[in-house]
């Protein structure tokens, strides 16, 4: 960074994943919370295919319309990151025109979801090209994305889990006799959900082994890694949000409890993003005594256990006997009006403008690479 101008955040969404529309959504409230006057803003967007545009700064095209899902525009003028020896450079190019070069990039925002984006791979590019970014790293980010490694290192940690068993398009090609007598072993109901995914795509409930089959499948659509997974049946669904100070200290947020009501079964894709679907929040969710405590020491523990930076959002289940089990952690959580990360920070005394700026200053702040 030269000189006294505004640092340079480019904003970057969409991507190759099933979760490409989520991704679109949580950029529109970013770009709408950053401040204009500290940041130089620009928006990149990756199309389903992989290839970067130049995007729209408008928030309101990328919000989440009745029956329609917001995407990157391919037309748009083609973006890179071009390396140099002063820095990172963003440069346009577009067929009617010789490249632009917009300048320098101090920190990349990537608000991507699910694979190749959340997964390291993103992370890995920007480590080479010397830029920072906001969240997880390399190592955190691919295994927080990938359900079963997260579980061997939580696990380690000595972190309270459900039992599982990890299915692949190849194991269950070769016997899959063998997966569904170890399904039996768990005892259903199961949850059956792809290894490398969120926002509760392609994820089933199984009650009876007649159902396994079927929802194996559905899982194998998005991801041919599969975790199949004990329901904790009459548990609560409660979340714990983690973000670091400026000195680096993992901070928690007040808890929040989500209630599934109407004819949904769990908290499934509708439940979580379309506003007329019946989903009860509580903030901060009324708990135990002593049960919240021991949920934030855990949220720091499975944060630290993989080794998170920034921020991450725990899910936990509270069994009906009062203890905790971690479901899972999310090293780039939903930014949507409806997500629960900001909503818990705001409970907690720190409203969405300051996240996304808090984030940022943490970006600009870190080094890249092994330093």
């Amino acid at each position: 960074m030269t000189g006294r101008r505004k640092p340079r955040v480019a904003v970057v969404f969409g991507g190759r994943s099933s979760e490409h529309a989520i991704s679109c959504v949580s950029a529109g409230s970013v770009l709408a919370a950053i401040d204009r006057e500290r940041y130089d803003v620009v928006p990149i967007g990756i199309t389903r295919d992989g290839r970067w545009v130049l995007e729209s700064g408008d928030p309101a095209r990328l919000a989440l319309g009745a029956g329609a899902l917001p995407s990157v525009d391919g037309d748009r003028a083609a973006v890179t990151l071009a390396h140099g020896v002063s820095g990172t450079d963003l440069v346009v190019t577009d067929a009617a025109r010789p490249p632009e070069t917009l300048g320098e990039v101090d920190v990349v925002f990537p608000v991507l979801h699910g694979p190749w984006g959340e997964d390291g791979t993103l992370q890995g590019m920007l480590e080479m090209s010397g830029v920072r970014y906001v969240g997880a790293g390399v190592l955190a980010s691919a295994v927080s994305m990938d359900k079963a490694f997260m579980k061997v290192v939580l696990a380690d940690a000595g972190l309270p889990l459900m039992p599982s068993l990890t299915v692949t398009t190849r194991s269950w090609a070769a016997d899959p006799d063998a997966v569904r007598r170890r399904a039996d072993e768990l005892g259903y109901p199961l949850f059956v959900k792809p290894a490398r995914g969120g926002s509760s795509i392609g994820i089933s409930k199984v009650h009876d082994a007649s159902e396994l089959d079927g929802a194996l499948a559905t899982a194998f659509e998005h991801d041919p890694k599969v975790l199949v997974e004990v329901a904790a049946e009459g548990a609560r669904e409660v979340e714990c949000g983690v973000l670091q100070a400026l000195d680096g200290v993992p901070e928690t947020s007040s808890p929040a409890e989500l209630r599934v009501t109407g004819d949904h079964e769990f908290y499934d894709f509708e439940a979580k993003y379309v506003p007329e679907e019946a989903t009860s929040v509580d903030i901060p969710a009324v708990l135990p005594d002593g049960v919240e405590e021991q949920m934030r020491a855990l949220s720091v523990r499975a944060f630290e256990a993989v080794g998170c930076e920034g921020l991450a959002r725990v899910d936990f289940f509270v069994l009906p006997d009062g203890s905790l089990v971690v479901n899972e952690l999310n090293t780039m959580p939903g930014f949507t009006p409806l997500s629960m990360y900001p909503q818990m920070w705001a409970a907690s005394g720190l409203d969405y403008p300051a996240l996304v700026d808090r984030l940022i200053a943490l970006a600009l702040q870190r080094d890249t690479g092994l330093r």
